[in-house]
């Protein structure tokens, strides 16, 4: 079997809930958030997953992904990896794209990156080694981590620039699968939330 990368992405905090850009900021999960991750939790430890028992699991090392991890049932397994951290979103973290558009109305981060933080280059590269990892053995992998550096990782699972990020929306506690069509990576499964419903 081909391995294939599932991804969890943090539940809410208050700077999601805001559109604040939040990277290394240690930002907890709102009540909401928590509910997220145990109905996240519920619905990998029930059939089809069924509690998912050869999968590898790494989680970054910020609060609200680890607390992700613990509250869905995977703390235990998981080890925690910083190349699965946000975006260092330097001059920008904790700005709202409206207000970074207020001074530069064309930005797009995933063209033009953001001042005094990681480059695209940097974020790729660690992008890059987390789909290294995941390809290096007969096994599936799950790791909670954050919205860019989880469409990062999309993009360049399947042989993309970082930009192809900007396509593809990520909410969060959603569950989204990296896998294989006709023996070329592919997206199996994306943003799907039907566990919030």
């Amino acid at each position: 079997m081909a391995p294939r990368i599932l991804l969890a992405r943090h539940g809410q905090t208050e700077w999601s809930l805001s559109g604040k850009h939040t990277g290394r900021t240690d930002i907890p999960l709102l009540d909401e958030g928590r509910r997220g991750a145990k109905l996240l939790g519920e619905r990998l430890h029930r059939a089809p997953w069924d509690d998912l028992p050869d999968v590898e699991v790494r989680t970054s090392p910020l609060v609200r992904a680890k607390e992700t991890c613990e509250l869905a049932g995977f703390g235990g397994r998981a080890a925690e990896w910083d190349a699965l951290m946000e975006w260092d979103y330097g001059a920008y973290e904790g700005m709202t794209p409206a207000e970074i558009k207020a001074g530069r109305p064309d930005w797009l981060i995933w063209r033009d990156g953001v001042p005094e933080g990681e480059t695209r280059a940097e974020v790729a590269a660690r992008a890059d080694e987390v789909v290294e990892w995941a390809r290096s053995a007969d096994r599936d992998v799950l790791v909670f981590a954050h919205g860019h550096i989880l469409r990062t990782i999309a993009a360049r699972w399947m042989g993309e620039d970082i930009f192809f990020g900007s396509r593809i929306r990520l909410d969060p506690t959603s569950l989204s699968i990296l896998g294989w069509a006709y023996g070329a990576p592919a997206i199996e499964r994306w943003n799907d939330t039907g566990h919030l419903a």
